[in-house]
């Protein structure tokens, strides 16, 4: 992998993260009729982040097993489901958005320091 692929597809997976964290966010409290808006843009940020997130590993750790890529995975499976939960959900907003926030600090810390 190169350095154009590598940093093409780092700026793509940030930019989706900040998209799936700022929606989600905006689901928490947008109107029911957004929902569907809200989803698909929910689900293609995520799909972008999966897809260029495998790349990153195939193409700098050759698919080696860590640790914190593991915790990444479940960190993104997390985010992903709760911007439909946040619809549903409305009385847990607060505790929702403390998961949020959560999720995407272990996912940020795992990748600087990769503690295993």
């Amino acid at each position: 992998m190169n350095a154009h692929e590598l940093n093409l597809l780092h700026f793509l997976h940030v930019i989706a993260a900040l998209i799936l964290a700022a929606f989600t966010f905006f689901a928490f409290a947008a109107a029911p009729e957004t929902r569907r808006r809200v989803i698909v843009i929910t689900g293609v940020a995520s799909l972008v982040i999966l897809l260029t997130g495998i790349r990153m590993w195939q193409g700098v750790l050759k698919f080696e097993p860590a640790g914190w890529v593991i915790v990444k995975l479940v960190c993104w499976l997390g985010l992903s489901a709760l911007s439909g939960i946040a619809y549903r959900k409305r009385d847990k907003v607060n505790l929702l958005m403390a998961i949020v926030l959560g999720l995407a600090t272990v996912a940020v810390g795992m990748v600087y320091y990769r503690p295993f």
